[in-house]
């Protein structure tokens, strides 16, 4: 039996990627390798007074878990626990077997290699190296950092996508051997049948439209909301879109960009992730345009609920989608358009992706994520 230590901050503070990614993790090993001890460590929880917020139902009843938080002093500063307090405890605890810290979100405490665990950290993508104009300079010296000693620190480096294999080795100049490529997969929310019901439900709850253009993500200049607006205004694509992410600056310039393009443009903040699936079930096709991503978890959402995919060229996205998708570079505007509206207007294309994402989708289950995760413990 080993005891294995996530840095499961992410898991309960974060709706996004990032957060998703851990909950996925804890899930899967927990489900698949129940024989371990788990400890989840996080600075603070959020959930109106209850130990874990409703994402984490699972984990409240799961006895594999435990949960360990800062205590005494540390509580008046807890991400500096995070950051180097969290290994005194580790340390503590540490008596007997075999333990693994790991860190979910790209880094891992300074000193944590005085602990005696095997050190293992999941990299996501290095983004911000390649588009520093999209970050302060804080944040990238911050990040920089943290990533480089965790690359340094780590007995094993578990890349979410060749791509970001790639850039680890370029731009922090990380030991490739112990570099391991372990692709992620998605909710099984997406997996399930989306009743009529639902569907009707959701229409409804939202005054969608009957048909229409999908774009999920955060709304913000990398996700390139912009290229999808210009795109359906280059090829006169007449379907409202439909943009499901957070209110932010951006969304509210795309918003007028959308009014001066004549494109109907309805935004979904703060949608709730169980009625996201039928959000897709309704979609004529899901567009995904972004400039770069670790591995674009919303193009495998797509593809199990059966909606085609037209998404970027370039970074990992051929690696998420396959043959089911088709692709387009994201700085050409017509080039979006234009396989929108092959999409929208071939139905034997739309059944072939259909058909397709299906297939794609199942080198990403729970079964095969999860085995390549428990090997990482071996």
């Amino acid at each position: 039996m080993k005891t294995i230590y996530f840095d499961a901050k992410r898991a309960f503070l974060n709706r996004r990627g990032l957060g998703n990614y851990s909950r996925d993790v804890i899930r899967l090993l927990t489900t698949y390798a129940p024989e371990n001890q788990y400890c989840l460590l996080t600075p603070r929880y959020e959930s109106d007074g209850q130990p874990f917020p409703k994402e984490c139902d699972w984990i409240a009843k799961d006895n594999h878990c435990s949960l360990l938080t800062p205590t005494g002093l540390w509580r008046l500063s807890p991400s500096l626990w995070r950051t180097c307090g969290c290994t005194h405890d580790i340390k503590r605890l540490s008596t007997d077997g075999e333990t693994v810290y790991w860190g979910l979100s790209g880094e891992v405490p300074f000193g944590i290699r005085k602990t005696g665990c095997k050190v293992m950290v999941t990299m996501h993508d290095a983004i911000f190296m390649r588009y520093p104009e999209l970050y302060s300079r804080g944040y990238r010296q911050l990040f920089e950092q943290k990533v480089r000693y965790a690359c340094e620190a780590a007995d094993l480096i578990i890349a979410i996508s060749e791509q970001t294999k790639s850039d680890l080795l370029t731009f922090f100049d990380a030991d490739e051997k112990k570099v391991r490529v372990v692709y992620q997969g998605c909710n099984n929310r997406f997996r399930e049948p989306v009743s009529k019901e639902q569907i009707e439900d959701v229409r409804r709850k939202y005054n969608l439209p009957e048909h229409y253009i999908l774009s999920v993500g955060a709304i913000e200049p990398r996700k390139n909301l912009r290229g999808l607006i210009e795109g359906m205004y280059s090829a006169h694509i007449e379907l409202p879109l439909v943009a499901v992410g957070g209110k932010s600056r951006y969304a509210a310039e795309m918003a007028e960009l959308a009014r001066m393009r004549k494109v109907e443009l309805h935004y979904l903040h703060n949608l709730p992730f169980a009625e996201l699936p039928a959000v897709y079930k309704m979609a004529d096709v899901f567009c995904y345009p972004s400039l770069f991503e670790g591995f674009g978890i919303p193009i495998l959402e797509s593809m199990c609920i059966g909606t085609p995919v037209v998404t970027s060229t370039g970074s990992c996205f051929a690696e998420t989608g396959g043959d089911a998708a088709l692709y387009a570079a994201p700085a050409n505007f017509g080039e979006i358009g234009a396989q929108l509206k092959r999409v929208l207007s071939d139905s034997t294309l739309r059944a072939t992706m259909t058909t397709k994402g299906h297939e794609q989708a199942e080198k990403f289950t729970d079964a095969k994520v999860a085995s390549n995760l428990k090997s990482l413990l071996c």
